[in-house]
């Protein structure tokens, strides 16, 4: 299923639901961010997904991550909750979701990078290199507010 991402569009439908979902900063030991070629946009982000009924939080950032990338982490902490209400994302089987999304922060345990259904690509990213890789200004907000180490998280 494909999406369109919208941001500050006064155009964009409105929403029909919001669904709460994970998104996982998780560096290597070099300082690098893993990061996904997203299947349905092409555009590279952090891993994450919708919560699953049954599930705890944490346990879906770190299922979520397993799923899309073969890496396997432990979380650790919050980076930031993500509600504005100017982003939504339109699927073309006529959901329209406004953003919640809660961007966790987790350590690498063990797993090698490795693509998914929902993944094309899975790397390890320098910093550096961010600014050549197509990605949405929301989702560079979470890498952004992830390298940074804040003390408190992030709300907006």
């Amino acid at each position: 299923m494909a999406r369109i991402e919208h941001f500050n569009n006064p155009n964009a439908p409105k929403p029909n639901s919001i669904v709460v979902a994970v998104t996982v900063f998780v560096q290597d030991e070099q300082g690098r961010v893993l990061l996904i070629q997203r299947t349905d946009n092409g555009l590279w982000a952090l891993p994450g997904g919708a919560q699953d009924f049954g599930e705890y939080i944490a346990e879906t950032a770190v299922r979520e991550t397993r799923e899309e990338t073969g890496v396997d982490v432990e979380v650790t902490g919050v980076v930031g909750i993500y509600t504005n209400p100017n982003h939504v994302v339109e699927y073309t089987d006529g959901e329209v979701r406004q953003q919640f999304s809660i961007c966790f922060r987790a350590r690498y345990i063990d797993g090698e990078p490795t693509p998914s259904d929902e993944s094309s690509a899975v790397r390890w990213i320098a910093r550096e290199d961010l600014g050549d890789l197509p990605i949405h200004q929301s989702m560079r907000l979470r890498v952004a507010h992830g390298f940074e180490r804040r003390n408190e998280p992030y709300i907006g």
